[in-house]
């Protein structure tokens, strides 16, 4: 939904010192480490958001549910992450990054003691809505807590770090449940433990974070689909046309890649699901940093071009049944999520004032997260009727025939739309 500007307001220090934000003139600009430090909340929740992934083998085997309910399972996190985004961007915006960060950060605690103690899938559903909780509230205020401590001249270092932060942490999740649940006792316990101490670190960091709280008086309504202000919507639009599809290819890679792999390699190592998550993701981060310095627009088609040709190689492995060609598709998955992603919120940061950077970072990722909900999804029903190999021809074709289409759509907008600054 598309607003109205609205006037700059006036920051204030959120632990009441009366200064401004450190990125206001007048004040000095936060240490570079501070910036990296300030990405470090979305990182630790963004390892719960998929930690869950590899152990819900066990889970299925010791409570005993179906494939249908796991759906169900997953349709939480989605649920509660959708409707974190309706409010958290608006909260944050009006009331400071704090104020949302420290309760999603509580919540995302609340979640692994739930996790940890689950057995039943009612358990595993309330884990999974507060981590959905939790989540849309780091990609809206602890995205944008991070332009906040970077300042007007740090603005894509900014975007980078919080980008890269969210991917590094989604990988990293995986990776590290696979690790500990086939290496240490417990396996459905040890990684929820391990990821309370890493959420402990990330409350400290929130606390002590140099941002700042808006001291203008609140407007229009609370709860809202997100949306930016008056002259944005181009560079929304941008962002969602490549964020969507590439996010949707990683979605799909994560629900369904352990099946690929089961029916590919015949195995069921949670460590090799968790790598190639790992895998995944880290191309997502390391091509981030290779394209920073890019033109955003050229990012952000390279990110469409790069989800197409997973899908290239996503119907190629179905049908040759190659390990190489599947492990290619996640990478160039990774790949176009991660440019996506980075392009979309360097064209927000670029343009949208500091008091709407939240809200505006909460509407991407809803434009992102409702085709990644709801394609994998159908894909994983439609695999149940006609099989995997025919359910990944048609999601992988319509999501490539997505892909082209948000290419196409940001390389006419070079002739229209001039680069941001």
């Amino acid at each position: 939904m598309l607003e109205s500007r609205t006037a700059p307001v006036k920051a204030v220090d959120e632990r009441g010192s009366g200064v401004g934000r450190p990125s206001e003139a007048g004040t000095s600009p936060a240490p570079t480490w501070w910036v990296w430090l300030a990405a470090w909340p979305v990182t630790a929740v963004f390892i719960l958001s998929n930690a869950a992934t590899p152990l819900y083998v066990l889970w299925q085997r010791e409570i005993g549910f179906s494939k249908g309910t796991l759906t169900v399972v997953f349709a939480f996190y989605i649920v509660g992450l959708l409707g974190s985004l309706l409010i958290s961007g608006v909260v944050s915006d009006r009331l400071g990054r704090r104020t949302v960060l420290l309760p999603a950060l509580a919540l995302a605690l609340a979640a692994c003691l739930v996790f940890a103690t689950a057995s039943t899938v009612a358990a595993l559903i309330v884990a999974r809505l507060f981590t959905g909780i939790a989540v849309g509230a780091v990609v809206s205020a602890g995205m944008a807590a991070v332009t906040d401590v970077a300042g007007p001249h740090r603005k894509r270092l900014a975007a980078l770090l919080a980008s890269c932060a969210m991917v590094f942490g989604a990988g990293l999740g995986p990776l590290l449940a696979g690790i500990l649940s086939e290496t240490l006792p417990a396996p459905t316990v040890t990684v929820f433990i391990v990821e309370m101490a890493l959420l402990a670190t990330a409350l400290l960091a929130v606390l002590r974070m140099p941002v700042g709280r808006p001291a203008a008086p609140a407007k229009g309504a609370w709860i809202r689909v997100p949306g930016v202000p008056h002259g944005n919507g181009v560079q929304l639009t941008l962002g969602i046309a490549v964020f969507a599809p590439g996010i949707t290819a990683t979605s799909f890679v994560l629900s369904l890649g352990p099946s690929l792999l089961a029916g590919l390699l015949g195995t069921t190592s949670r460590i090799l699901a968790g790598a190639m998550a790992f895998v995944m993701f880290l191309a997502a981060t390391g091509v981030q940093f290779a394209v920073q310095k890019l033109p955003r627009r050229t990012i952000l088609t390279a990110g469409a071009v790069s989800t197409t040709l997973s899908m290239v190689t996503l119907v190629t492995t179905v049908r040759t049944s190659s390990v190489p060609v599947l492990i290619a598709s996640a990478l160039l998955a990774g790949a176009g999520q991660g440019m996506g992603q980075l392009g979309g919120l360097s064209l927000l940061n670029s343009t949208v004032p500091a008091q709407r950077l939240a809200e505006a970072n909460a509407a991407l990722n809803v434009g992102g997260y409702v085709p990644a909900g709801i394609l994998p999804v159908s894909a994983g029903y439609l695999s149940d009727a006609v099989g995997l190999t025919n359910g990944a021809t048609v999601f992988a074709t319509v999501l490539m025939s997505l892909a082209v289409i948000g290419g196409l759509v940001v390389v006419a907008s070079r002739r229209r739309v001039p680069e941001p600054a």
